[in-house]
C-alpha cells in the first residue's frame, strides 16, 4: 500500500474516532445535565374573592372606594339611585295607612250617630208593634163576640206579625251597630294591616340595597361600573379579595405526587421575595381527562394524569399577593 493510501486511511479512521468521541462526550454531558437539574413544579398564589352586587337595578350615584383600597366590614362601598323603589315605598305606605284605617274602624265599630239612629228605628218599630198587638187583641175579642168577621181578624193578625218581624230586624240592626264588626271581620282587617306592613318591610329591604356596605374585610381588586352608569339586578359592582384567606394552587402530575396527601407539609420557594415558606396541603383533586396529562403508552406503560393541589402557608407571609409564583423543587 502506498504512503498516500495509508495517509488517507488514517485520516478516515481519525475522523470516525473523533466523531464517535464527540457523540459520547455530548451524550455524557446531556446525561449529567439532565441528571443534575431538578424537576420543578410551579404554582400560583390565589385568594377568596366575593362580588358586591345589588338586588335592585339602579344608577351608580357614588363610588366610595377604588381599586387597591382596603375595606373593613361595614364600610360603605357604593351608593345607588333607585327612584322606582322610592315610588314603591310611597305606594306601600299608602296601602298600609289605608289598611290601618279599615282595621281601626272595624275594631271601634259603628259611630255613635249610627248607633243612635239604629236605636231610634228599633224604638219606632217597637211602638208600631205595641199598637198592632193591641189592635189585634181588640179585633180578636170582637171576633169572639161575633161582631167581627174572620177576614178582619186575619188582617189584624197578619199586621201584628209583620210589625213583630220588623221590630226584631230593627233590634238586630241596633245590636250589630252597638257591638261593631264581627270577630272574623276584625281578624281580616288586621291581616290586611300585617300584609301591608310586610310590603313596606320588603321595600325597605330593597332601599337598603341602594347603599352597598362591605360584608367581609379585604382589598378591592376590581371596580366594574363608572359613576352614572346603570346596573341591573344582581350585576356585579366590584370584587373584593379576602387577603386573609390565601393559598397556593399547583398542578402536579401524578408521578410527582410521591404519596402526597391532605395534611402533608412541604416547602415552596417564592421568587418574588427569594424566600421559602412552609405550606400545608388541604385539597387534592383529579383535574379530569380534559386537563394536562402526559402520554406514556408509546413506551408500553400508562398515561399520567394531573392533580390540582392546594396548600396554605403555615405562617403569615407579609407581602404575598394573588398571582405570585410558587416553586416546588423535587
Amino acid at each position: 500500500m502506498s504512503n498516500q493510501a495509508k495517509t488517507q486511511h488514517n485520516n478516515i479512521l481519525l475522523a470516525i474516532i473523533g466523531f464517535t468521541a464527540v457523540v459520547v462526550i455530548v451524550a455524557v454531558i446531556g446525561f449529567l445535565a439532565l441528571d443534575r437539574s431538578p424537576e420543578m413544579i410551579q404554582g400560583e398564589v390565589e385568594v377568596t374573592e366575593y362580588r358586591v352586587s345589588s338586588k335592585v337595578p339602579g344608577r351608580i350615584l357614588e363610588l366610595r372606594v377604588k381599586e387597591g383600597d382596603y375595606v373593613r366590614v361595614g364600610d360603605t362601598l357604593a351608593i345607588l339611585d333607585a327612584p322606582e323603589v322610592e315610588a314603591k315605598k310611597a305606594q306601600a305606605l299608602g296601602a298600609e295607612n289605608a289598611a290601618a284605617a279599615m282595621s281601626a274602624m272595624a275594631q271601634a265599630g259603628a259611630r255613635q250617630e249610627q248607633i243612635t239612629a239604629a236605636y231610634q228605628v228599633w224604638q219606632q218599630a217597637g211602638a208600631g208593634l205595641e199598637i198592632a198587638k193591641k189592635s189585634y187583641e181588640r179585633v180578636q175579642r170582637l171576633y169572639d163576640e161575633g161582631v167581627m168577621t174572620a177576614q178582619k181578624r186575619d188582617e189584624a193578625f197578619a199586621n201584628y206579625k209583620a210589625l213583630e218581624a220588623q221590630e226584631k230586624a230593627a233590634r238586630s240592626q241596633y245590636d250589630m251597630a252597638r257591638n261593631g264588626a264581627r270577630r272574623e271581620e276584625k281578624l281580616a282587617a288586621q291581616a290586611q294591616v300585617e300584609r301591608a306592613k310586610g310590603a313596606v318591610n320588603e321595600v325597605n329591604s330593597y332601599l337598603q340595597e341602594t347603599v352597598q356596605v362591605a360584608q367581609v374585610e379585604g382589598e378591592v381588586s376590581n371596580v366594574y361600573p363608572k359613576v352614572g352608569e346603570l346596573i341591573g339586578t344582581g350585576s356585579p359592582i366590584m370584587s373584593i379579595s379576602v387577603m386573609k384567606d390565601m393559598w397556593g394552587t399547583f398542578n402536579v402530575r401524578e408521578d410527582q405526587l410521591n404519596g402526597l396527601k391532605v395534611g402533608d407539609e412541604f416547602v415552596a420557594f417564592s421568587p418574588a421575595f427569594n424566600k421559602e415558606l412552609r405550606m400545608k396541603v388541604f385539597y387534592i383533586k383529579d383535574e379530569g381527562s380534559y386537563a394536562v396529562w402526559k402520554a406514556t403508552k408509546a413506551n408500553g406503560q400508562y398515561d399520567l394524569k394531573t392533580f390540582e393541589v392546594k396548600a396554605r402557608p403555615l405562617n403569615p407571609f407579609e407581602g404575598l399577593r394573588p398571582g405570585m409564583s410558587l416553586i416546588i423543587k423535587e
